[in-house]
């Protein structure tokens, strides 16, 4: 099959799920109000309340919440062959990712700009805030070791885009003096800003910056450059939102979308075609079954709880008028859903042969970014003449970048959490930024070296479990704005059937994980799996529980 007809029907889809469902959501259900007071006005402190032009929160929102998972969900989905991925990604992004990004977004401006996790506390109960609390820190903690170890790896490996990745800080540095400043016009930093970084980009294998393998005795480059990375991240997540994270996010958005105009224009050109089966049915020995493990490896890219996390966290608090949540939280997801479509097309028509995909895909978790940057690199290189090498050089850079903006918004989200704790449990000490920055750092590198060693390595040892939890965080998410919208006396089907389905696909891969993680004497992770498989059952008893009473008082309401 031609891999033009799945792009085309991709993004056919995905542009009538905004043009009109999400114009449905937005009127009808959510009923966006312009002239609503938004928290970026009412608590304005030049820090975290900022109102913020659209485009720019959209570049913010959704870098924030693509990341690298978006492009390995997809690439190691395809195993299963390339049309459930699709499927999935498509009516995920459609019916779930932006029902659920945009309602976070409405829920939190709503009440202040609270976090979904603080939220809930009024919104369902005490006992689902705390399950909701431990399931936040867990799926922060995840994706912060994890991508640290994802970058760490990308610069050890591909040593032409340790300038472009560190340069970028600095191109966005000054892009966000230039806009707050307000010194040129947004277009015109616009252009100039892309320009820098993509020449950042031509220069990067002229100056490849090789970190030792070894800096000093007990230390390896990898875990330096992870130390390297959380010290800025604790930096930049106490910066003032304007000078860094904005703008970073922002000039970050534009550039996936060149880069992503030019792997579908080679796409177009070259017009290869899809060498993976519609459905493979000769997986490699012990791929687990598709149902449900499909829905919770790919997550990023047709739904994720990190997106609710981001809608509350940083988003809400910077959103101009109300009604720019449809387009930055629908379209965000739309645009994550377009990097899952180009991972999914990269992985499965990148490849000369049946054979070639074959020889990558030999264990169920391999692909990946690799599938992505070798696959893509085989696309653009021979659709539009570029250089394979310049090609991959491209597409690193790209995931690296991303990572990295979701490593900055997720450590800031991280310092958010323990200043909450320190309002719900009275720590004063805990509610100021230094303290609850670093108590966000040092979780995160307790897991990375205390549980992975000398390396760094220990996100990666309870990765097998995000896209459960992190499918369970969303299922809460959803569970927040259904009972708001109940108590409103508004439609509820349209958060309350993906919350359904999420919780089915959620327990059903939790109960497979722990069968495997028992089989592989595998006592630590089981013992995860069993906590979030509880938390799980907990959140479905609190669905019935929260839903049952608030339609009971609405019930009781006078009309």
């Amino acid at each position: 099959m031609s891999a033009i007809v799945l792009l085309v029907l991709g993004l056919a889809a995905m542009a009538a799920g905004y043009l009109v469902y999400s114009k449905f959501i937005a009127e009808k259900i959510y009923r966006l109000d312009p002239d609503f007071k938004t928290p970026a006005h009412e608590y304005e402190d030049g820090i975290d309340f900022v109102p913020t032009n659209r485009f720019i929160l959209w570049g913010h929102h959704f870098t924030s919440v693509a990341g690298a998972a978006p492009i390995v969900g997809p690439a190691i989905a395809v195993i299963w062959g390339w049309l459930p991925a699709f499927l999935w990604v498509v009516l995920g992004t459609i019916f779930f990712a932006g029902v659920h990004d945009s309602g976070a977004i409405w829920a939190s401006v709503r009440n202040k700009a609270k976090s979904v996790g603080s939220l809930t506390g009024d919104v369902v109960g005490k006992r689902a805030r705390s399950i909701f609390m431990i399931v936040i820190f867990l799926v922060l903690l995840m994706v912060n070791a994890v991508f640290a170890v994802v970058i760490a790896g990308l610069m050890m490996k591909f040593s032409s885009a340790v300038v472009p990745v560190w340069g970028a800080i600095l191109v966005a540095l000054v892009i966000g003096q230039l806009i707050y400043r307000r010194i040129l016009s947004l277009p015109v930093v616009s252009v100039l800003g892309v320009i820098a970084l993509y020449a950042l980009i031509w220069v990067g294998p002229s100056v490849p910056i090789q970190m030792p393998t070894e800096v000093m005795p007990g230390l390896s480059g990898n875990a330096a450059w992870i130390l390297l990375l959380f010290g800025y991240a604790a930096i930049a997540s106490l910066l003032p939102v304007w000078m860094l994270l904005q703008p970073r996010d922002y000039i970050n958005g534009l550039q996936l979308f060149i880069g992503l105009i030019v792997l579908y224009g080679a796409v177009v050109l070259l017009n290869p075609t899809l060498v993976a089966p519609a459905f493979n049915t000769d997986v490699p020995p012990g791929t687990p079954s598709l149902l449900p493990l499909l829905f919770v490896t790919i997550a990023c890219g047709a739904i994720s709880g990190f997106h609710g996390l981001v809608s509350s966290g940083t988003t809400s608090k910077q959103l101009n008028r109300e009604t720019d949540a449809r387009f930055v939280g629908y379209f965000g997801a739309v645009g994550e859903g377009m990097l899952a479509l180009a991972a999914i097309l990269a992985a499965t028509a990148g490849f000369a042969s049946v054979a070639d995909w074959q020889a990558m895909y030999t264990a169920f978790g391999s692909g990946g970014v690799t599938a992505f940057v070798q696959g893509g690199a085989y696309i653009i290189h021979n659709g539009l003449g570029m250089p394979e090498a310049t090609a991959a050089t491209l597409l690193t850079v790209m995931a690296a970048l991303f990572a990295g903006t979701t490593m900055d918004t997720g450590l800031r989200l991280q310092r958010y959490i323990f200043q909450e704790w320190g309002e719900i449990y009275n720590l004063p000490w805990m509610k100021k930024g230094a303290p609850a920055t670093l108590l966000a750092v040092g979780s995160c590198l307790l897991l990375a070296f205390g549980a992975g060693g000398a390396d760094g390595s220990g996100g990666m040892i309870i990765w097998p479990l995000f896209g459960t939890t992190n499918q369970l965080l969303a299922g809460l998410t959803l569970l927040v704005i259904t009972v708001m919208l109940v108590r409103l006396r508004r439609p509820m089907w349209y958060t309350l059937a993906p919350l359904c389905f999420l919780l089915v696909m959620t327990i059903g891969a939790l109960l497979l994980q722990l069968r495997t993680f028992y089989e592989q004497g595998n006592i630590f992770l089981l013992l995860m799996d069993i906590v979030v498989l509880i938390a799980a059952i907990l959140v479905a008893m609190e669905c019935a529980a929260a839903l049952k009473r608030s339609r009971a008082e609405v019930a009781a309401e006078p009309e």
